[in-house]
């Protein structure tokens, strides 16, 4: 008769996750949850109560007493240009890109099949690969007055029309790379991939069987588009300007480096908070953001937008 051989301690771990699922299930998400409740949630609300406080005008120290007088700063006509900007940029952002991306995930998702359709998701994840910082740099040169684009304008004899949308008085510059124009086609650019790969996804899901129904039933491609396509891709539509709208909100590096010198939310946050020493009110700068997308992400979920992502 053969002795049982003395477990190890390896063996008995392993047979108390197989009889017990929930304690692995525990202690396989306890880290993540931990990292996240303690260090995202948790600076986020340091974020919010540092919010509360003032700035005293004649020490320029915190007063850490609570008071709402720092979000009645967020009214100046300073304050709240900042925030208009930063907002109708974002909004122009992510009509644009949808309005690209649109033809370029319907044809990925309807007529691109096989090595077609590993170069789209080639071509369009390509530019995540490089450097977010390299990009914006190579832009601000092709943007530049002795930039490539510049150039290829002269070349086509179209300096006359360039010269004219530049003198606009709040989105001209002295070239496009100091121009409002300069920091919409960075932003587009670079969140555009952002938009085309969950359109494109919304769109793959369209039932063929409805658009064939509805050519059956004598519908034009113009009715088709408005009353089947469109609705049913409208999820994967509010998912990309979920990303778009958010990330441009949001975004420093870009107006830092591309535009004219008038401030955006993440310039103002970072200036109250580091050369200003406001911190107070740059807390209340970062809180706009969260705010806004807060309920535009209320607004995504009743539209079923999740569904796309």
């Amino acid at each position: 008769m053969e002795l049982s051989q003395p477990r190890g301690i390896l063996d008995q771990w392993s047979d108390l996750f197989w009889r017990k699922k929930a304690v692995l299930l525990f202690l396989l998400l306890a880290p993540p949850l931990l990292w996240l409740g303690f260090v995202y949630i948790g600076s986020l609300l340091a974020l919010l109560l540092q919010s509360f406080f003032s700035i005293d005008e004649f020490s320029g120290l915190v007063n850490y007493e609570f008071t709402l007088k720092t979000y009645g700063e967020l009214f100046l006509p300073a304050n709240y240009d900042i925030i208009l900007r930063t907002v109708l940029m974002a909004a122009s952002v992510s009509i644009a890109a949808a309005v690209i991306a649109f033809p370029i995930a319907y044809y990925a998702a309807r007529y691109a099949r096989g090595k077609m359709k590993a170069f789209f998701y080639l071509a369009v994840m390509m530019p995540l690969w490089s450097s977010y910082l390299v990009k914006v740099y190579a832009w601000k040169l092709i943007l530049a007055k002795e930039g490539i684009l510049n150039w290829a304008v002269e070349g086509m004899g179209a300096s006359i029309l360039l010269n004219a949308v530049l003198s606009l008085p709040v989105i001209g510059g002295n070239s496009l790379s100091v121009s409002y124009i300069g920091t919409f086609l960075v932003f587009l650019y670079v969140w555009l991939p952002f938009m085309i790969l969950p359109l494109q996804a919304s769109l793959e899901r369209v039932p063929l069987n409805l658009i064939e129904a509805s050519d059956d039933l004598g519908a034009e491609k113009r009715q088709t588009f408005w009353h089947i396509t469109m609705p049913l891709a409208m999820p994967g539509l509010i998912a990309g300007s979920i990303f778009t709208f958010s990330l441009t909100l949001g975004d420093y590096i870009i107006p830092q480096i591309v535009g004219s010198s008038r401030r955006f939310i993440g310039q103002a946050v970072y200036q109250h908070q580091g050369t200003a020493g406001n911190i107070p009110l740059a807390a209340a700068f970062a809180v706009v953001p969260i705010l806004i997308m807060g309920f535009y992400l209320w607004m995504a979920k009743r539209k079923g937008a999740f569904d796309a992502l």
